[in-house]
Formats: structure tokens, sequence, C-alpha cells
């Protein structure tokens, strides 16, 4: 259903948009915190074709206070809602839920019943991060239950977060398809990130560095190495370069551990400047090119 994109904040108006559309309307959406870019773009392009010019897509602009611990970037994360919708708009996207923590939470405080994302909400981001995965989960979970959507689109970008969002679908009986879109990167291979924006000039050359040591650890794949191969490469290439590394890992598709052969993960974080990025790719490991 393409037209103007409209705009709601409330749970009232949610129901009341979605109230309003033919029985049997097909639904997508797109959850983000907003500061859209072109990932983020096509993630809502691909929702859009997804369902067809007879469904409906809404994208949901949330900054959600409950996946930052306290001295991570909550209160400088960036934030441009009107330029947002205008994005949205271009992408077809019929509704815009950018509710506030009150609409989201209500009067819940530490009494909150959360989502627990399990052992593996506890290793790479998770053990970086901990807690994030729990109030990751957690939103997803209350969005995907406001807005009963069909399908949700999700980035290949954050990887983790695709697979316990996955996981939590299924072990959880919810009722979405959870789509992955491939990730999106710029002309020189860094994959888009709204948090690329606090990268200086020269931290963002050597940001360049991540995409690059993705791509060392495909050659090494290729060419018939393994997953220890893959890692010390990688790693080797990150400290030749005055990178520093939280992790190089390479997992099964489904984050568990690393294959003889055949499909896996390669994942990387690190830190450039005050900027973490992460980024990853498939590898096929032990077939030569």
């Amino acid at each position: 259903m393409t037209g103007e994109t409209r705009v709601v904040t409330t749970r009232a108006s949610l129901r009341g948009a979605y109230d309003a559309l033919p029985a049997g309307t097909r639904r997508a959406v797109v959850p983000t915190m907003g500061s859209l870019h072109d990932g983020h773009a096509m993630l809502v392009h691909e929702a859009r074709r997804l369902v067809g010019p007879d469904g409906h897509v809404t994208v949901t602009i949330f900054v959600n206070p409950t996946q930052f611990s306290a001295n991570e970037d909550l209160a400088r994360y960036p934030r441009s809602l009107e330029k947002d919708v205008e994005t949205c708009a271009h992408e077809g996207a019929d509704l815009v839920f950018a509710p506030t923590p009150d609409t989201i939470y209500r009067d819940a405080g530490p009494g909150l019943v959360t989502v627990d994302p399990g052992p593996l909400g506890t290793v790479l981001e998770g053990a970086i991060r901990p807690g994030h995965f729990r109030g990751m989960l957690t939103v997803v979970h209350k969005l995907l239950a406001l807005t009963g959507a069909h399908h949700a689109m999700f980035g290949e970008k954050d990887y983790q977060q695709l697979v316990l969002v996955r996981r939590m679908v299924r072990d959880l009986d919810i009722g979405s398809e959870i789509v992955a879109v491939p990730t999106v990167r710029a002309k020189d291979g860094l994959a888009l990130s709204s948090r690329n924006a606090y990268l200086s000039p020269a931290e963002r050359h050597l940001a360049l560095v991540v995409p690059q040591s993705i791509e060392v650890g495909r050659t090494i794949a290729r060419t018939g190495g393994d997953a220890i191969d893959v890692v010390r490469e990688v790693q080797r290439f990150l400290d030749e370069h005055g990178v520093v590394a939280d992790y190089a890992t390479v997992t099964d598709p489904e984050l568990g551990p690393a294959p003889e052969s055949g499909e896996a993960r390669l994942l990387v974080a690190v830190r450039v400047g005050d900027v973490r990025l992460i980024d990853n790719d498939r590898l096929d490991l032990g077939a030569l090119a």
C-alpha cells in the first residue's frame, strides 16, 4: 500500500492504523533505532518488495535504552527523525512507528519482564556488552507483538543479533518470519552503520582495515585454509595495521563451533578510536577455489 508515509507514536494510533487495513493484508516490519542509512533503506525496500503493492510496511524508529549499558552512547546516539521519515517514504513504507520509552515500557521499571538470550547472549558481542542482547530481544519481542507483522527484516551486518532473533522467534513460537538482508557496504567496502558518523576522516580511512580483514579471511578459506588458519591470518592483518580487535573468530552459521569444512561465518569486532565496528561474512571452508 504505497502513498504518503504516516507517522504514529502511540499504541492506540498503531492499532488504529492496522485496524483500518483490509482483512488479510500482509504486513512487514523493519525495526530500527533511526539515523537511517542506505542499509536501512535496503531493509525497507526489501520489505516493500516482499509484501508487494497491496501489503503494508511499518518502520519502527526507537532508540532502545535497555540495550545500552551505563558507559555506552545512549545520550549521543544519532537521532534524525524528519530525515528518517523521508527515507522511509522514498522506499515505500506506509507507516513509521516512533514511540517514546514510556510508550514501549510503560511503568514497568525495575520489575520489567525481559527475554533471556541464553548462552549465546553471553559470547562475542554479549561478552563485550553485558545485557545488550537481553534488552535487544525484549524490545524486538515487544515490537513484533505490537505490530503483529508477518515478516520482520534484519540485516546480516549485525549477525549475532540476527541469529538470536531467529532463535527467539523459534523457541517462543512467535508467528513472524525473520527475513535476513545482506550487509550493505559503502563503495570502499566499509559496512554501513549509524555509528560510522562518529569516525573522524583519519579513523574512517583506518576503518577500511575491517572489510579488508574479512577479505583476507575469505582468501585463506578459498585456498584451503581451515578456521584456525583464517583466524590467525585475520588477526595478523589487524595487528599489522595497528587495529585493536575485540575478537576475530570463525563459527558455524548458528554461531556454534567452527566446522572442519563447509559453510562457516567469520566475525570481526574492532575498536577504531572510540568507535566499535563489527563485520562478518560467510566462508566456505575446506574447498579450494
